[in-house]
């Protein structure tokens, strides 16, 4: 039975890849396991930190069939956004016919400048199109990406029009202000992509975070999101966050999957990513990894 909400600590998680540039499902599962063990309310995948548009539709469902076949899908939210209207369809349907609780789904990217009538209209028939298979929308805002901002009054319009599809946003922009204006929308459940937004979340209305770094720093941040007014655990986040963003972000977070489970396979990343050189890798030797 499909959760009302997702909610919490929710990891982005990578998609490690073969040495043909395949989704290696096994250590997928391997590294999902060790997140949702070890203080993660639920797991993203296929997003940004999952290189979702680097990979085929076809690579993407035997991912989406792999997590759902092995973890728990209700706490699963997957990527399902992507350019043209009718492949995000189709991984959407497939998305509601795994079990996943939620899907992520980007606005139409290539085209900028739209208006919000038009995002209106392209999710519009999204939902009409998944009448059938009403998984839950999530929106996922991240501008300096796709160079498209979800307004605030957009993201009420679609609430207002399909409230019972329209789940909430990601967003990735890293403007709380803004953040805090969608979380007032009435039953719209907001993920800023930073942990330290916990700190504001019972303040802002959050309903938790999405966030990479997460990924690594699981146990971490489970023991700040339960105590969130402790200063001396929100540095530690804080300071963990901010060495890993320092870095090429996807191949940070590879590399330190890599290292928690001792296999350099971990870290291979599709192109146009690359791998960490060895003076990026020393600039994140202090970062603690650690089992909950």
């Amino acid at each position: 039975m499909r959760p009302i909400r997702l909610r919490g600590v929710i990891a982005a998680v990578p998609t490690p890849v073969t040495e043909a540039g395949e989704p290696d499902t096994e250590r997928f599962l391997r590294h999902a396991r060790w997140a949702l063990a070890n203080g993660c309310d639920g797991l993203n995948v296929l997003g940004t930190t999952g290189e979702a548009n680097s990979f085929s539709a076809a690579q993407r469902r035997r991912v989406m069939a792999a997590a759902a076949a092995a973890l728990d899908p209700a706490r699963l939210m997957v990527g399902t956004g992507t350019p043209d209207l009718a492949t995000t369809i189709d991984l959407t349907r497939l998305a509601h016919e795994a079990g996943f609780a939620a899907a992520l789904v980007l606005p139409p990217y290539y085209y900028k400048g739209v208006s919000d009538d038009g995002l209106f209209a392209w999710f519009e028939r999204l939902v009409a199109a998944t009448a059938d298979a009403p998984v839950p929308l999530h929106l996922y805002n991240f501008p300096q990406m796709t160079g498209i901002q979800f307004s605030a009054d957009l993201a009420g319009r679609l609430k207002r029009a399909f409230p019972d599809r329209i789940a909430g946003a990601k967003d990735s922009s890293g403007d709380l202000a803004y953040a805090a204006r969608l979380a007032r929308i009435d039953g719209f459940d907001v993920f800023p992509s930073s942990e330290t937004a916990l700190g504001k979340a019972a303040a802002d209305g959050y309903a938790g975070c999405i966030s990479a770094t997460v990924s690594v720093t699981a146990p971490l941040v489970a023991r700040y999101a339960a105590r969130p007014a402790d200063a001396a655990l929100a540095a530690k986040v804080a300071a963990a966050r901010a060495a890993i963003a320092a870095q090429p972000l996807i191949p940070a977070i590879k590399y330190l999957v890599a290292r928690l489970h001792g296999d350099p396979a971990f870290e291979r990343v599709l192109p146009p990513h690359l791998p960490l050189t060895a003076a990026q890798k020393d600039a994140l030797t202090g970062i603690g990894l650690e089992a909950a």
